[in-house]
């Protein structure tokens, strides 16, 4: 079996702020009981104020970002203004739920600020939801548990941004297929920004 497609255990969350949306994950791939990659990206660019968080085959998710890099990219030259956040969760919820019968093995958010701060989530077959806080992955049980105690709805970003951080860490430290290291970034109407997570783990 191809090494790519038996990837797989993630945690990855989503918080809609007053002011943007944050993107969190961890950065463990694995394949059983082996930790197969310490570094694996799981938050990524799709245009400057749209990016998406993958969980699931790492072949699939990886697929799927290259599409939608592309397809954001060529949306932008051939109508000269970005997509809008709403329109690149349409357009990935067509593809998820065209190849539904021999589906991609995903949990995928995209998060961004067109209008305002914008929050989704897209399983395997296209269902797309927006959301306010969100979690995938095998350590989501554990970082639901943190989120839906400390997570302010009215918030701005950097109020929470700790809570992200800790929501990211106790799955870390429960859920056997997360680890490693924390990535974040947050998107806001002047941009994106990544944010090191080691001033919130003192």
């Amino acid at each position: 079996m191809d090494k790519e497609n038996t990837k797989h255990g993630t945690t990855t969350l989503g918080l809609k702020c007053k002011d943007g949306v944050i993107l969190a994950s961890e950065s463990r791939a694995t394949m059983g009981n082996l930790i197969a990659n310490k570094d694996t990206p799981k938050i990524f660019r799709l245009q400057d104020h749209i990016w998406m968080t993958t969980a699931g085959s790492v072949a699939d998710a990886q697929k799927l970002v290259r599409i939608m890099q592309v397809e954001t990219n060529l949306y932008q030259i051939e109508r000269d203004h970005p997509m809008k956040v709403d329109a690149a969760v349409s357009l990935l919820s067509n593809i998820l739920h065209g190849n539904k019968w021999f589906p991609y093995w995903v949990q995928l958010l995209i998060g961004g600020y067109d209008t305002g701060p914008r929050l989704y989530s897209l399983d395997a077959v296209g269902s797309a939801l927006e959301e306010k806080v969100v979690a995938t992955g095998s350590g989501s049980p554990f970082a639901y548990g943190l989120l839906e105690a400390q997570y302010s709805e009215g918030g701005t970003v950097d109020e929470n941004v700790p809570v992200a951080v800790k929501a990211i860490k106790s799955a870390l430290e429960r859920d056997a297929f997360s680890g490693n290291n924390i990535k974040l970034v947050a998107i806001t109407k002047s941009g994106y920004k990544k944010i090191d997570p080691a001033p919130y783990l003192k």
